[in-house]
């Protein structure tokens, strides 16, 4: 008999309620990641018992039933690796920068990947066609103006939003890696956004593509502007931008996608250590030059190898793998990708590259 998790002590809502919740999932006939569930249907009605207006309600059912529709145009995808591609709506077919984004799209189809935009047109449209029949997902936007679906996805393979943050967290969520071309404000907060997220280390790192056309120069503009402008003012760390290529060269563009993911794999916290798991078993040389280099990194102690650690096991969280584990500095672990590129670059690490394509267990 499978034991169910032990109820959290709620007292905010009638133990009659709480056992109704238990036979309202026992009748949905609901057992895997149950608790999980009932936090999701008490969160509900507490909605409901706080006296929330009904326009937060709305946002919230909203939102609600959106991710839910996107969860599951993803899901049979989940074995996929997926890269996101931003850009303009308005780039025309005869612009440069569309024949950029087919290409880069098509170089990564090939390669096995999945592109997912927002499924509008310009550099959308463009990057939908160059992935290929049954190789696009798109998540588009409702608006009153100027975006509509492009016709080169299926219907089948894309969803809308009302919302721009569900969007975002869609188109977000589930890739492997980024490639943002020319774009206005909606790509603009996109990119920012992608940074912002890396530069925290509120997402795991990723590899960050800024794709121009030869003679172009718009990432070179926003380079500068960090460079002249961010930097002094101490309002970023003047290596903030390194870990974004900035390329005008679908080749190169490619990849830095495909390229990331030569050796790492994933990673998992485990208390305040960070667990890297590696496609590679680093040597002992490899190891004490890791340490000579990136020493400022951690909060204390070395970079070792380990072995799968007790949570991990637990879960059965990619035990095939290898792995070194080490204690960041908390307020560094922006950097991160500096040594996951290094590990990539070692003598030991395989030539050919196995992004994963969903995020690890423990996460």
């Amino acid at each position: 008999m499978t034991m169910q998790p032990a109820r959290r002590v709620d007292e905010t809502l009638p133990a009659e309620l709480l056992e109704g919740v238990d036979a309202l999932l026992d009748e949905a006939g609901i057992a895997e990641n149950r608790g999980l569930i009932e936090r999701i249907v008490l969160t509900g009605l507490r909605l409901g018992t706080d006296g929330t207006r009904r326009l937060d309600l709305k946002i919230t059912a909203s939102a609600l039933e959106e991710m839910r529709g996107a969860f599951r145009l993803f899901a049979p995808y989940a074995q996929v690796p997926k890269v996101t591609v931003f850009g303009s709506a308005r780039t025309s077919p005869s612009d440069p920068l569309y024949r950029q984004a087919q290409d880069v799209a098509s170089a990564l189809a090939a390669d096995g990947w999945m592109v997912v935009t927002g499924a509008g047109p310009g550099i959308m449209e463009a990057a939908t066609t160059g992935a290929g029949p049954g190789r696009a997902l798109g998540v588009s936007i409702r608006l009153p103006f100027e975006e509509e679906p492009n016709e080169a996805i299926a219907e089948a393979s894309r969803v809308a939003m009302k919302y721009f943050f569900t969007r975002k967290l869609m188109l977000v969520k589930e890739s492997r890696g980024f490639v943002c071309l020319p774009g206005g404000f909606g790509t603009l907060d996109e990119t920012f956004e992608l940074l912002t997220l890396q530069q925290t280390g509120k997402a795991e790192p990723m590899p960050i593509v800024l794709l121009d056309a030869p003679g172009v120069g718009f990432w070179e503009g926003l380079e500068r502007f960090v460079d002249d402008s961010l930097v002094p003012a101490g309002l970023i760390n003047r290596n903030d931008l390194d870990r974004v290529l900035i390329t005008d060269s679908v080749e190169a563009a490619a990849a830095e996608i495909t390229g990331f993911w030569r050796n790492y794999d994933s990673m998992r916290w485990v208390g305040s250590r960070l667990v890297l798991r590696l496609n590679a078993q680093p040597g002992d040389d490899e190891i004490d030059e890791l340490n000579e280099r990136f020493g400022g990194l951690l909060a204390g102690g070395r970079i070792e190898r380990t072995e799968p650690l007790r949570p991990e096991r637990e879960s059965e969280d990619a035990l095939g793998l290898a792995r070194v584990v080490f204690e960041p500095d908390q307020h560094r672990v922006g950097e991160l990708h500096r040594l996951i590129r290094a590990l990539n670059a070692l003598p030991s690490a395989p030539t050919d590259a196995t992004p994963p394509a969903v995020p690890a267990a423990g996460e």
